[in-house]
């Protein structure tokens, strides 16, 4: 791991070395794949990174109205039969959590968009028994230092951090979210090609892990 975690600070000089951009770049991690059947073995997990990446903008599917969070009640979820109005609410909101006594119903009229987005609430992160302000604002939290990751081809990419993140801050969360894919992969390392970085404005560096 000493290794990668030189290969990784390297890269990340070479990529400050780039344009300076108006605003905060995204830095993103991609894992290429090899030996590895999508269809076969997926991914699907949600990972802690020790550093947040950013404050995730969450909606959720809840009995009454709460302070704490952008709030849809079931006597509002008809107003989401319209497509348009549908299709805003998922392009707005990073991240969807419900309460359990509702999610039938938000199954039935949320599912078909939300799930093809990989925004579904989730019994792994998302689904809540109680809607109290202690649980939604623990619940956000972890939201915000969480990444959700699913394989839909065999490049795996994602958001790891901010340009303006300092690089041990990087490294950690992306060591973090690598070594978590490593366990969900039959060969672990041998079902891995490569790893790129990259920033938002970019071309990616490959890190070779062999």
């Amino acid at each position: 791991m000493t290794k990668l975690k030189k290969d990784l600070e390297n890269a990340l000089v070479e990529l400050r070395k780039g344009k300076e951009r108006k605003f905060d770049q995204t830095v993103d991690l991609i894992i290429n794949l090899q030996k590895f059947d999508v269809k076969k073995s997926s991914i699907n997990l949600f990972v802690s990174v020790p550093h947040k990446i950013k404050d995730k903008k969450v909606c959720g599917f809840l009995e009454s109205k709460n302070q704490d969070i952008k709030t849809i009640t079931p006597e509002e979820f008809k107003k989401y039969s319209d497509k348009k109005e549908l299709k805003k609410l998922v392009k707005n909101f990073d991240f969807f959590i419900a309460q359990g006594s509702v999610m039938p119903k938000v199954a039935t009229f949320f599912g078909r968009v939300l799930g093809p987005a990989g925004k579904m609430p989730s019994p792994q992160l998302g689904i809540i028994l109680n809607a109290d302000e202690k649980t939604i604002n623990e619940l956000k939290q972890k939201v915000n230092n969480s990444v959700k990751i699913r394989a839909k081809e065999a490049s795996i990419k994602l958001a790891i951090g901010k340009q303006g993140m300092n690089d041990e801050e990087l490294i950690e969360n992306i060591i973090m979210i690598y070594n978590a894919i490593l366990k969900e992969l039959p060969r672990e390392k041998e079902n891995v090609k490569n790893i790129e970085l990259k920033f938002t404005m970019t071309k990616p560096v490959k890190i070779n892990v062999r």
